[in-house]
């Protein structure tokens, strides 16, 4: 197995082994794991788990709802449920093998009543510098965001939900992808800094839902002087959660 190093997120609450030299877990996950909304005795799915960044965090937020992460790449899978032993999950967090590209129905699981997922930004390699190889899986979609937002729309029931960060720049696609399959959409941008355009934006959806989009106020990342600003150090800590309400 390549190098790995251990890391402590949400203020020490959560182990994470992670490959040194591949793709590092950050902020994106922190986010996605803190808009996690899912309630007790609810499951919930992530569709490319990677060694479990989000899928910790979400889990050490919402002690009592259970989480199933699916992974296609053996050596994130492998950490991925080295993490979840790591940090005393297995009653109610587990890691499957399994590729957005393939059929939902394909793992053999019930549908579920929410769904999370960071998938890989690009889907051409032609339009940015090539990724180092370790990397390559978290940044390229070789089948495309059609592929993971069909997939999370598979793998959960009617009414359940869906959430995802991604590029500010493609929510143009991200809602028409969901169009005529989920509505009750709501989108909060988030921006490195206040005077600075929305570099993610993070989407919930309602499978089937019908109530119009929101858009929600924004979330700023950083102060002028470039520190965290007090809302995103609370939701690196674990003391804050976005709410969709």
């Amino acid at each position: 197995m390549d190098e790995t190093t251990e890391d402590l997120l949400l203020d020490r609450r959560v182990r994470l082994r992670q490959s040194a030299h591949g793709y590092r877990a950050g902020m994106d996950a922190a986010l996605l794991a803190a808009a996690c909304d899912a309630r007790a005795g609810e499951r919930v799915i992530e569709a490319g788990c990677g060694p479990g960044a989000v899928l910790l965090q979400a889990a050490a937020r919402r002690p009592h709802t259970r989480f199933v992460g699916v992974e296609r790449d053996p050596a994130a899978l492998a950490l991925a449920r080295e993490n979840i032993a790591l940090n005393g999950l297995e009653d109610r967090a587990e890691a499957v093998g399994g590729d957005v590209a393939e059929r939902f129905p394909r793992l053999g699981l019930a549908p579920f009543d929410a769904a999370l997922a960071n998938p890989p930004f690009f889907d051409d390699e032609r339009r940015l510098r090539a990724p180092s190889p370790p990397r390559r899986a978290a940044w390229i979609a070789d089948d495309g965001l059609g592929a993971w937002i069909g997939f999370l729309l598979k793998a959960v029931r009617e009414r359940g939900t869906i959430t995802l960060i991604h590029r500010a720049d493609r929510l143009d696609d991200i809602l028409a992808l969901l169009a005529g399959k989920a509505g009750s959409v709501q989108v909060l941008p988030v921006h490195p800094f206040a005077d600075a355009p929305a570099k993610r934006v993070l989407v919930r959806a309602v499978k089937t839902g019908r109530a119009p989009l929101r858009l929600l106020p924004p979330l700023i990342l950083h102060a002028p002087g470039g520190e965290h600003s007090p809302q995103s150090q609370a939701i690196l800590r674990g003391k804050a959660a976005l709410n969709w309400s």
